[in-house]
C-alpha cells in the first residue's frame, strides 16, 4: 500500500506557489488523520508557510535552496560533484523509476528530492523504506545543513531519518558545485511541476537495483 505522507513531504519541498499555501491546511489535516506520527514534527514548517507572505516564502526558498549549494535539493550534487559517477547515478535512478513503471514529467533532474519523495509515495511500505535507506545519508546531510542555518525546512529531513532503520553516516567533504553537464543531459530544472512522475508504458522489469547515492570510496561499510 502506498504512503500519501511522502507526497505531502514532496509538496512541502517544492517552490512555494499560491496553490501550496492554499492547500497547506488540507495537507496538514491529511497527516493528522492518516499519519499522526508525521504530523507533529512538521508543525513548525506548516505554521511558517501559513503565516508568511507568499513573496517572502518564495524569496526565502530561492535563498535557501537555489543560492546555497550546501542545501541543494539535488541528491547527487552533494556526493558526486564533477565526477563521472554523477552521470551514471542519474541514469541508474531513472532506470529505477522506469522499473517501477514511472517516468518523469517536466524538466527536473531525476535526483530532485521532491521528485524522489513522490516516487516513494507510490511504493509499498517495504520498498519505500529500502529506497529511503539508500538515500538517507544524503538526505540527513542536507537536513543537518538546514538545521545549522535555522531553516524551517530542516524538519522534513529529520522526519525522514526516523522512517528508516538505516543510520545516516557523515558524508565526506563536499564536492565542487557544477551541474552544467547534468543539466545538458537531463534539461533545466523547473520548480513546482505537478505531477513530477506519471505511469510509464511497456512491461515492468522486476528486481531491486542499487543506486549510487555516495561515492564508492565513501560508501558506508555496513550498507
Amino acid at each position: 500500500m502506498s504512503n500519501p505522507g511522502y507526497k505531502v513531504l514532496s509538496a512541502l519541498l517544492q517552490y512555494p506557489e499560491a496553490e501550496l499555501v492554499a492547500a497547506q491546511a488540507e495537507l496538514n489535516q491529511l497527516l493528522l488523520e492518516q499519519l499522526p506520527a508525521w504530523h507533529a514534527p512538521l508543525q513548525g514548517l506548516f505554521a511558517h508557510i501559513g503565516g508568511t507572505p507568499l513573496i517572502d516564502l518564495q524569496q526565502e526558498y530561492v535563498a535557501t535552496f537555489d543560492r546555497s549549494p550546501g542545501h541543494s535539493l539535488h541528491l547527487f550534487e552533494h556526493i558526486h560533484g564533477e565526477s563521472r559517477d554523477r552521470g551514471q547515478a542519474m541514469v541508474d535512478l531513472l532506470a529505477e523509476y522506469s522499473r517501477h513503471g514511472l517516468q518523469m514529467v517536466g524538466d527536473d533532474l531525476p535526483d530532485y528530492v521532491p521528485l524522489f519523495l513522490e516516487f516513494l509515495s507510490q511504493q509499498d511500505e517495504a520498498e519505500a523504506e529500502r529506497l529511503l535507506g539508500d538515500a538517507i545519508h544524503v538526505l540527513a546531510h542536507i537536513g543537518r545543513k538546514l538545521r545549522s542555518s535555522g531553516s524551517p525546512y530542516a524538519c522534513v529531513f529529520e522526519l525522514l531519518q526516523t522512517l528508516t532503520a538505516v543510520q545516516a553516516e557523515e558524508l565526506s567533504g563536499p564536492p565542487v558545485r557544477d551541474m552544467d553537464e547534468a543539466l545538458e543531459t537531463f534539461g533545466p530544472g523547473a520548480d513546482g511541476i505537478e505531477p513530477l512522475l506519471k505511469p510509464g508504458v511497456g512491461p515492468l522489469a522486476g528486481g531491486a537495483h542499487p543506486i549510487n547515492f555516495y561515492p564508492k570510496a565513501a560508501a558506508p561499510q555496513h550498507h
